[in-house]
């Protein structure tokens, strides 16, 4: 008999990994494999405006990154998904990309979606080297739900020069502490981001991961 197919009865959701040419993508995505959820690397404008939820990752420079975001007709994709309520987790560079401006190298506007910008650590002793490298601590501020199950003092592995720092500290999930406190996690409704590589984390890494694949 003629008509249309049926729709997919409880397929899983779509998680879109965008590939813009500037993030470890293979990490994340083997991540989100290990806790049982499949990610779509794309640079599809479409695929990311109509995901279920999005990945924003990033290692690199900031200047380079937005204009590779611009360039691949991403940027309007990523705001529209967001504003209609999209999950979205940035994580380190995909972090700072959410921020109003970046002073990596000059000033630069980044897409806006939530008030700060990013700074350079400066004035740190001898002993705390930049880039900040290594493991870390999180100091909880507030409950998120990427953070269920992850505890003040669990460490997470870090790789970065620039920092975010918020125009509304009720963005501010975590904190972590080198030399100086900065903003390591933040979440605003839909939004979520650590400047912390949660695919290099083992245990807890994997926690925040499986808790935003399954809000």
């Amino acid at each position: 008999m003629g008509g249309s197919p049926l729709p997919l009865r409880n397929a899983p959701p779509l998680i879109a990994l965008v590939d813009y040419d500037m993030g470890n993508l293979r990490s994340v995505q083997k991540g989100l494999e290990r806790v049982g959820h499949a990610a779509v690397v794309t640079s599809d404008p479409e695929v990311v405006r109509h995901a279920d939820k999005i990945v924003l990752p990033g290692v690199g420079a900031f200047s380079d990154a937005i204009a590779s975001l611009r360039e691949r007709g991403l940027v309007d994709p990523l705001c529209d998904a967001i504003a209609a309520g999209t999950p979205l987790l940035g994580i380190c560079l995909g972090m700072q990309l959410l921020f109003e401006r970046s002073h990596e190298d000059g000033v630069h506007e980044g897409l806006g979606v939530l008030p700060g910008e990013v700074v350079r650590f400066a004035g740190l002793p001898h002993e705390c080297k930049v880039p900040h490298m290594g493991w870390n601590q999180l100091s909880i501020k507030r409950p998120s739900p990427v953070l269920e199950g992850i505890h003040d003092g669990d460490y997470f592995y870090f790789v970065h020069s620039y920092y975010v720092r918020p125009g509304d500290a009720g963005l501010v999930a975590a904190e972590t502490d080198y030399h100086v406190p900065f903003c390591s996690c933040v979440h605003r409704d839909n939004v979520f981001a650590a400047q912390f590589h949660p695919e290099k984390s083992q245990a807890c890494g994997l926690r925040l991961l499986r808790n935003f694949a399954e809000l």
